[in-house]
């Protein structure tokens, strides 16, 4: 069953590159043996450095469930995740990933991500896009309206 829905996103990730439309990546999520969600790499042909196919299938899953958790879902990728998909993997709460080619198969077609890896293990201040915090008297207001809110929704 997991090979036949990495199929599936081995052919969009195909079919993708063969459109024109986006990079070569696919992700389908599961839920219950079912396909809800399934998108290539719109990354190109959305303008949008965010719309890897993962991050689309996430959201292509959550308006299908009208939810924002993803647990008990499962999502199939063509290739192990980037450390934006796998912060959104989390924020998910997916129950399991699958995936197809490594970050290292990604690196040899030139996709490769391991300087946000590296980045990622720096203080703010130390990373090549420079991070700088400014203190400001009412910088924890949102925190405090949060914690204060009654009816919050948590996630």
């Amino acid at each position: 069953m997991h090979e036949t829905f990495l199929q599936q996103t081995l052919q969009l990730a195909v079919d993708n590159v063969d459109s024109g439309k986006g990079g070569p990546y696919g992700a389908v999520i599961v839920k219950d043996n079912q396909v809800i969600a399934a998108s290539a790499n719109k990354v190109t042909s959305t303008i949008d450095p965010t719309a890897h196919a993962e991050i689309m299938a996430i959201r292509a899953a959550c308006k299908h469930l009208n939810d924002f958790r993803l647990a008990g879902c499962v999502l199939y990728t063509s290739c192990e995740p980037c450390p934006m998909c796998l912060g959104a993997i989390y924020w998910a709460r997916l129950d399991k990933v699958y995936y197809a080619c490594n970050r290292f198969d990604a690196a040899a077609a030139k996709f490769d991500d391991s300087f946000i890896y590296d980045e990622i293990n720096l203080l703010p201040q130390l990373r090549s896009i420079p991070m700088l915090n400014i203190s400001l008297p009412n910088a924890r207001e949102p925190f405090e309206a949060w914690n204060q809110k009654i009816d919050k929704i948590p996630y």
